[in-house]
């Protein structure tokens, strides 16, 4: 299924959520910019090596701005698009910054730590996915019955349906797990990030309950 909105109105505009999808954009044309050399050197500068985390802790968040094509990065932020506007919207503002680095922080974490007990720590990782993954996790706690207006195919056709955030996520979430199993002997060959979405998701769905509830 395909995300094309969600029929669930913000009360605020998302000012947040908008510029960490503006600084993924320019970080994402400057990489255009680069040639191939300096665009190594460059994500694995600022992108999440496990195996030099301890060297270069702040790769814990600079990974997240980095993306690896053009179809990575309009994918994240179609999703950041349509799920952040209104996790900012309840969380407000500042918490939602927080939460939203906290959530990517999370999702690295387990990333590498799956990285160096199964291989592939050499492997750079790069992207918003974790942090959105925590969005989702927190649009599915606040939002669950909200309708999620999706591109469906069914058997050879394509037609646009409402389900409910419940199902979209729960299968999403379910894709991401499925998918890192499946993978687990294939670790050391890079590639989709699986367990950052899983550690994201799970960040995301726990932390919100505080942050929702906590007022600052």
């Amino acid at each position: 299924m395909i995300p094309i909105k969600d029929i669930n109105r913000s009360r605020s505009f998302p000012i947040v959520n908008t510029f960490l999808i503006l600084l993924c954009a320019a970080v994402w044309l400057h990489q255009v910019g680069l040639d191939e050399y300096q665009e190594n050197i460059f994500i694995y500068k600022y992108g999440l090596v496990p195996a030099d985390v301890f060297q270069r802790p702040y790769t814990l968040l600079t990974h997240m701005f980095l993306h690896g094509s053009w179809l990575h990065i309009i994918g994240n932020m179609w999703f950041l698009w349509i799920f952040g506007d209104n996790v900012e919207d309840r969380l407000g503002r500042l918490r939602y910054l927080l939460f939203y680095i906290i959530s990517g922080l999370g999702a690295a974490l387990l990333q590498t730590f799956v990285s160096f007990v199964l291989g592939g720590e050499d492997v750079p990782m790069v992207g918003a996915s974790g942090a959105i993954s925590g969005v989702l996790g927190a649009y599915l706690w606040l939002f669950p019955h909200a309708r999620i207006l999706a591109l469906v195919p069914i058997f050879f056709f394509l037609t646009f349906m409402e389900v409910p955030a419940l199902l979209f996520i729960g299968l999403w979430i379910l894709i991401q797990v499925i998918n890192g199993i499946l993978t687990l002997p294939f670790a050391q060959a890079g590639g989709v990030a699986w367990f950052a979405h899983i550690g994201g998701f799970a960040v995301g769905y726990i932390l919100v309950k505080v942050f929702y509830t906590k007022r600052w």
